[in-house]
């Protein structure tokens, strides 16, 4: 992987008229690549570029069944499955756009966004311009709002590991394992996983690496008529802005990276998950605390202490009898992490609790089970996964010892158990992978890269601060918004205006401030009054009008 960020930081060396020449002419191209017909992977790239500003995008409106409405425009851009053989098989990516709302003059191109992941669609980014979300209404002036399903996901050529019914059921085994019986049966599971994955998506799993979506975001942003890119990354998709950054950094206009993974070689992506178990640690206490000090509202505990101590009870219960026959120890966990992962879970999560506490077990049990009817839904969450897995086990070379699993997870549980050995089991497959896995490529700022701009809180869980500390050191010239104090994770879909003003200003105009910027933190959710605390009513609390949507959500892994 470094050989091929050293292409692509070359790449403007190979000139236009070589690559049409090569567009033209496929047999002369792969002899000249050598025995095995592979060519470079930046010049790859180029020609599947090439192509796609030639076709362009057929716009049209979208699937009935995709759940986007006009004037949301759906379209293709094909790209090789295989960047080294740009002639070979190719899979099509989906589109989607929205138009920008100023007038002709305002309009800087087009805006593309990725919600993370991996695994996530950034389908829904189109829907903030017409849900009419305030904090995009001066952007959307000047930019059409562009989502894609990467490779592997939603409508582009999907990957699966296992049948989705069977991926969504419950109740799962606890995660917290008591015995050495518990670990190998989670074992066992997470090497059949691996198989099927195998079995069911063999031919794409190679190919599931960041640097390959980058370069198919490359290939859509020729596909879209633009020079350059401007884009919108959160979560993971902050890593898949930096891989494009190193790979194609005269190709980019404006970029912002939201909730920072760190891209470190030696992070990517297995120490990348020790990490998340500590900072989740963290988060998850934080809100425990917001809890007890709200414990006129939720009634769950006046301490920290007595609230975990309450948690403690549900889940054993839950352990003893799966509540509603289905809500067991693993889906807890699925659910509480909301809390961790967004503010505007928090009073949600604890409201949904309470309720219980008082008498309404069949809210939780609600809140939290699977609906075995929704079909489309359920193999849209297995899909999710499925990419989750393929990318981050194709993208590194991870530890195969269980000794060193065991060893390393069992110590950090001892400190951090909230999440710790559930969020092992989710990536022991990449233990027994049975395709390629990568090297990690070393991101860094190449010449030609305009100023990134980095927004990161403090405290978030899902991708520590220090992530956006040494992407902001790889990306020399880039500028470092703190939100200081607080931990919600996707920090532009949130109202703070010391934030939403120099994000406005950035796309609008590219200027960045003169140096790295702290900011206060956003409000902090407000709990319900202690009368409405037990009530699980359609009717919001008063401040979830500036809660995001939805759509402006990073995804969840």
């Amino acid at each position: 992987m470094i050989r091929n960020a050293a292409l692509g930081s070359a790449a403007t060396l190979i000139t236009g008229t070589l690559a049409a020449s090569l567009l033209l002419a496929p047999p002369a191209a792969a002899t000249s690549a050598g025995s095995d017909g592979r060519l470079p992977e930046a010049l790859g790239v180029q020609i599947a570029a090439a192509r796609a500003a030639r076709a362009g995008i057929d716009w049209k409106d979208c699937p009935a069944d995709w759940g986007f409405e006009k004037p949301i425009q759906c379209g293709w851009v094909k790209v090789p499955l295989d960047y080294a053989k740009p002639y070979g098989k190719t899979i099509d990516i989906a589109v989607d756009r929205i138009g920008s709302t100023g007038t002709k003059e305002e309009r800087q191109g087009a805006l593309v966004y990725n919600p993370g992941g991996p695994g996530g669609s950034g389908m829904r980014f189109p829907r903030r311009v017409t849900t009419k979300s305030p904090l995009w209404v001066n952007t959307s002036k000047a930019y059409d709002f562009v989502g894609f399903d990467p490779r592997g996901v939603g409508h582009s050529a999907p990957i699966s590991c296992i049948d989705p019914q069977e991926f969504v059921k419950a109740p799962k085994a606890d995660p917290v394992p008591d015995t050495e019986a518990d670990k190998r049966a989670q074992r066992k599971l997470a090497a059949e996983y691996a198989d099927g994955c195998k079995e069911r998506s063999g031919e794409m799993l190679p190919h599931m690496t960041t640097p390959n979506t980058a370069r198919d975001l490359d290939v859509v942003r020729a596909g879209l008529g633009e020079k350059k890119l401007n884009y919108l990354g959160v979560s993971y998709g902050t890593y898949l802005g930096g891989v494009y950054a190193t790979l194609f950094p005269t190709h980019v206009r404006r970029m912002i990276v939201d909730s920072v993974v760190d891209p470190s070689q030696d992070n990517i992506w297995y120490e990348a998950n020790l990490g998340q178990d500590v900072a989740f640690q963290m988060r998850w206490n934080d809100w425990q605390d917001w809890v007890a000090k709200n414990d006129a509202a939720f009634h769950l505990g006046d301490t920290r202490a007595k609230v975990e101590a309450r948690y403690q009870k549900l889940r054993a219960k839950a352990k003893a009898a799966p509540l509603g026959g289905v809500v067991g120890p693993a889906e807890l966990i699925g659910f509480f992490q909301g809390a961790p992962y967004y503010d505007s879970s928090w009073v949600p999560v604890a409201q949904t609790w309470a309720a219980y506490e008082a008498g309404d077990e069949q809210a939780l049990v609600d809140a939290i089970a699977p609906d075995m009817t929704d079909v489309k839904g359920n193999a849209a969450a297995e899909n999710g996964n499925a990419v989750y897995t393929a990318v981050e086990c194709a993208d590194a070379k991870w530890p195969t010892s269980w000794s060193k699993w065991d060893r390393d997870n069992t110590k950090l549980h001892q400190k951090y158990p909230f999440l710790t050995w559930s969020n092992a089991w989710m990536n022991l497959p990449c233990a027994t992978w049975k395709a390629k896995q990568s090297t990690p490529i070393a991101v860094g700022a190449k010449r030609g890269l305009p100023p990134v701009l980095i927004v990161q809180s403090e405290r978030d869980a899902a991708t520590p601060y220090k992530g956006a500390v040494e992407l902001h050191r790889s990306l020399a010239g880039s500028r470092l918004i703190t939100e200081k104090g607080a931990g919600s994770h996707g920090v532009t879909s949130l109202v703070n205006p010391c934030i939403n003003t120099r994000v406005d200003s950035y796309l609008l105009t590219g200027k960045v401030d003169a140096k790295d910027v702290t900011c206060t933190p956003h409000a902090t959710p407000v709990a319900p009054a202690p009368a409405a605390a037990k009530s699980l009513s359609s009717d919001a609390p008063a401040e979830s009008s500036v809660l995001p949507a939805p759509e402006e959500l990073p995804a969840v892994r």
